[in-house]
């Protein structure tokens, strides 16, 4: 468990959020431009050795407007990367496999995107020598971002010939009533589980949003999101703590399933990082220092508490170092973190 840990320059309340993962300065500063995440850096480096690179995943009320959630991944030119919200896509993509005929026609579109892309690329560099300075530079981004797609695609088609993992487990059902926003963890906690059991992929980032709307929880009355903003109303606390110890619930039952999974050194806890954490170390006050984090498994030594000043935060990018390190990722810095965490140390 960590405490006294931000992200250095990372401030504007919940517009802090898509920088969770980035560690981008000033979020809400005129012209703000977003750059890598975490999960997107560690995909360029060690993605290739499965069938996905990596899993943005979102779990929240709806699949649209102000309660879908905003995307935590971001592309090396910071295009955002939408996560999936449903469990049954995640497990068909993943583990139902289409007969000879099927495999070959997604290649076939796959390879139609390709040439799309092509097309496109073609008639964008005309613009080129047309457009102002900071138009080029968008259309920079623009190129950066489908070289990495044309990048992907390639990849796909690859893995499209290769039999997917077969699984003792049944097809999840979807949650989609709006107010079941707890009921949503389990199913996609489950197939997060069975992603990295079968090697499927080896990084995996979730964001859970709440939002406002009010939930099906005893005890509990209004949505999360307003609940969050208690203003110091002991009842409304009590209800917040209620929704998080829920949440917290379906967190512990997702590592307990990893430390489960048995595999030549340790359990599958022992080879997977988990981090949980928040943009917000108070969303009352809308702060964004101070921020709740905790680390497990991944050959680390716990059952500690790393104490760090509350005044002067210590960069909670550093732990980022330490995560990609892990990975084998060979970096001494990323963001604002400029070396290893302090006081984590490996078993």
């Amino acid at each position: 468990v960590m405490s006294g840990v931000s992200l250095p320059g990372v401030d504007s309340g919940h517009g802090a959020l898509p920088c969770f993962m980035t560690g981008a300065h000033h979020p809400g500063s005129p012209g703000f431009r977003n750059t890598v995440s975490l999960d997107v850096f560690a995909a360029e480096a060690i993605g290739h050795n499965t069938r996905f690179p990596f899993l943005p995943i979102m779990i929240a009320p709806c699949d649209s407007g102000p309660e879908r959630g905003e995307p935590m991944s971001f592309t090396s030119a910071g295009v955002p990367i939408p996560g999936e919200t449903k469990a049954a896509r995640l497990f068909e993509r993943m583990f139902l496999q289409g007969n000879k005929a099927e495999v070959e026609a997604q290649i076939v579109r796959l390879q139609e995107e390709r040439s799309i892309l092509d097309e496109l690329t073609g008639r964008v560099k005309k613009l080129k020598g047309k457009v102002s300075l900071a138009d080029r530079g968008k259309l920079d981004q623009y190129f950066t971002s489908v070289r990495e797609l044309e990048q992907r695609l390639v990849e796909r088609q690859a893995w499209e010939r290769k039999p997917k993992p077969v699984v003792n487990a049944p097809m999840p059902e979807d949650i989609t009533t709006t107010a079941d926003g707890i009921k949503q963890h389990r199913p996609i906690l489950d197939v997060m589980k069975l992603a990295l059991s079968t090697d499927s992929t080896r990084i995996i980032s979730l964001g859970i949003h709440m939002g406002s709307l009010p939930q099906n929880i005893d005890g509990v009355n209004g949505g999360t999101h307003p609940l969050s903003h208690h203003g110091n109303d002991p009842e409304k606390m009590d209800q917040l703590r209620i929704v998080e110890e829920l949440q917290l619930k379906e967190i512990n039952h997702f590592l307990n399933g990893l430390n489960e999974v048995k595999e030549q050194s340790g359990t599958l806890l022992d080879n997977t990082m988990v981090m949980f954490g928040s943009n917000m170390g108070s969303a009352n006050s809308h702060s964004n220092v101070n921020l709740p984090t905790f680390l497990v498994g991944g050959g680390f030594k716990h059952g500690q508490h790393l104490v760090f000043d509350k005044e002067n935060n210590y960069p909670l990018t550093n732990l980022y170092v330490s995560m990609l390190q892990r990975l084998g990722v060979e970096v001494n810095s990323f963001s604002s973190g400029k070396g290893t965490m302090t006081g984590l140390e490996m078993i």
